[in-house]
């Protein structure tokens, strides 16, 4: 019998071993490589599927999935406020800013809208149902923006529908209220369509 020197004897157990597991992954159908192997993004859940209202008073806000703004309905109640179109923007930037319920989560949906933003109502001379931010339209992300505007201009007693009369702090000529619209572009890209928001807000 040959009696191999210890650190021999280690040595060719390993190579052994590889052997037995290169062996064992090619009989799976396992093709060894040294190469890195991109399986692509992990899977995601998210839908955009906005989760059904559960009231025909249930108030719309529009949250992010992927690029898009779309609309949600929310339980809020507004009966209280229906005169006052500040406390109404009030409530409905409160649930911009909240923290999205769980069925809006699994379907992709986020918020952008600062949680520091406040809204107010006209000042001296602002055209009827103009509502003042804290902070200057142009100062805001773009997707946030479209959340504000779409949202109020949702509601039957801020906008038409379609429109909205915004404005920033009134601390100077350059924060004139204007009129925005909540339109399909900015909705399905709102990042794309800053630069027309931004001449919507600097134009004259």
């Amino acid at each position: 019998m040959i009696r191999l020197p210890r650190r021999y004897a280690a040595g060719l157990l390993a190579a052994l071993g590889v052997t037995v597991l290169l062996a064992t992954a090619t009989a799976c159908g396992i093709r060894p490589t040294d190469v890195p192997v991109d399986a692509g993004p992990a899977p995601t859940r998210a839908t955009c599927d906005a989760p059904p209202g559960e009231d025909s008073q249930d108030s719309e806000v529009f949250l992010v999935c992927g690029s898009h703004v779309n609309p949600v309905r929310r339980p809020l109640s507004l009966g209280a406020t229906a005169q006052d179109g500040a406390k109404i923007a009030g409530a409905l930037l409160s649930e911009l800013q909240s923290a999205p319920g769980r069925n809006e989560r699994d379907a992709g949906f986020t918020s952008e809208v600062p949680a520091d933003l406040r809204v107010s109502g006209p000042v001296g001379g602002d055209p009827a149902g103009t509502l003042r931010l804290s902070e200057r339209p142009a100062a805001l992300p773009a997707t946030a923006l479209v959340q504000i505007i779409c949202t109020f201009a949702a509601n039957e007693s801020l906008g038409d529908g379609w429109t909205v009369m915004l404005g920033g702090p009134p601390d100077g000529k350059q924060d004139r209220p204007k009129t925005y619209a909540c339109s399909t572009a900015t909705r399905a890209s709102p990042e794309e369509a800053q630069d027309t928001i931004r001449r919507r807000i600097n134009g004259p």
